[in-house]
């Protein structure tokens, strides 16, 4: 090349050293982009066995926390605007107590409707009552003359008339009473079912409803509008693989840790077993996590201790149960 030295060739002399300058970049990229394959301690522990079961066979499985009642989603029997919400999560609340208010002003005129179509009856029952009195006491006057002719025949036949037509009129009343006073009852029940009440003593978990909001009870988006359930005690649901039930030892208590906390172990005592077992839905989002598997569901109470205050509902945690040598292999 003409800008070249002529004793220096680009051949021989510059090629051989840009190649070894782009071998030595490439070198360099190559080892700055290799993953760091240096360890450390998890951020998280993995679960443990402890106590007894370290060393013991075991059962393991995960599950989530529910009130021991279950969670109740409270809704309303009766579509209508929400006028007044009475509880906040976290509230503790009686058997009876108001959660909240649906528009109530149709029910309300229709009792007042009602009640005043009872008075009506009411009053109509007593105008009939006395017709009917007058008419058998005229009746019974003229039945009791001893002289036939001082009465006319016509005159008798009129007073049975007028007695039969205010007897009717008083079962009419009486009928007309009957069905305001139903009419009544029909409105109240109405006032009774736009009241909202807790079914038992419990906690409430979620609101999700503000005043103003409009209830449905059909076509909704099936977010209940109230969540409750008794927490005191709480209990777990542990989910065991339908291959590993027959191993776990009824009646055992379990060791729970909450999900992320492995060294806080809970001694949970045992409740009962649910009589199905049902497909999977407790997920531990773990990459050799199986979900077409079905499990057996196992409750066990958590205690009231310091310990078991961690735990909050819908909370994951992992469980190990006792195993049952019978079922070994």
């Amino acid at each position: 090349m003409s800008f070249l030295p002529s004793n220096i060739s680009f051949s021989r002399h510059i090629l051989p050293i840009l190649a070894v300058v782009g071998l030595i970049v490439a070198t360099l990229y190559t080892i700055g982009s290799l993953p760091d394959r240096s360890t450390s301690e998890p951020e998280n522990q993995p679960p443990k066995a402890a106590g007894a079961l370290a060393d013991a066979p075991r059962v393991s499985g995960s599950g989530i926390v529910e009130p021991a009642s279950e969670v109740i989603d409270i809704g309303s029997a009766l579509s209508g605007l929400v006028t007044d919400v009475r509880v906040a999560p976290g509230d503790r609340v009686e058997k009876g107590q108001v959660l909240f208010l649906v528009d109530d002003r149709a029910a309300r005129a229709a009792l007042a409707e009602a009640n005043a179509a009872i008075r009506e009856a009411r009053a109509a029952i007593a105008e009939a009552q006395t017709a009917r009195d007058t008419a058998r006491q005229q009746l019974a006057l003229y039945e009791s003359l001893s002289d036939p002719a001082a009465v006319s025949r016509s005159e008798v036949i009129r007073a049975e008339g007028d007695t039969r037509a205010a007897s009717s009129r008083l079962e009419l009343a009486r009928a007309r009473l009957n069905a305001a006073q139903a009419r009544a009852g029909s409105a109240q029940t109405e006032l009774g079912r736009l009241t909202i009440r807790a079914p038992i003593a419990g906690e409430i978990l979620a609101v999700n409803i503000r005043p103003g909001e409009f209830v449905a009870t059909q076509g909704g988006n099936g977010q209940p509008f109230i969540q409750m359930g008794e927490t005191n005690p709480l209990h777990v649901r542990v989910d065991i693989d339908e291959n590993e039930a027959v191993r776990v030892k009824l009646g055992a208590p379990a060791t729970i840790s909450p999900r992320g906390a492995a060294e806080i172990r809970v001694e949970a005592s045992f409740v009962r077993v649910e009589p199905q077992v049902v497909p999977k839905r407790s997920l531990t989002n773990s990459a050799a996590e199986r979900v077409d598997v079905r499990v057996l569901q196992v409750i066990y109470a958590l205690p009231q201790t310091k310990e078991a205050e961690v735990f909050r509902v819908g909370q994951q945690i992992d469980a190990f149960i006792a195993a049952d040598a019978s079922g070994e292999e």
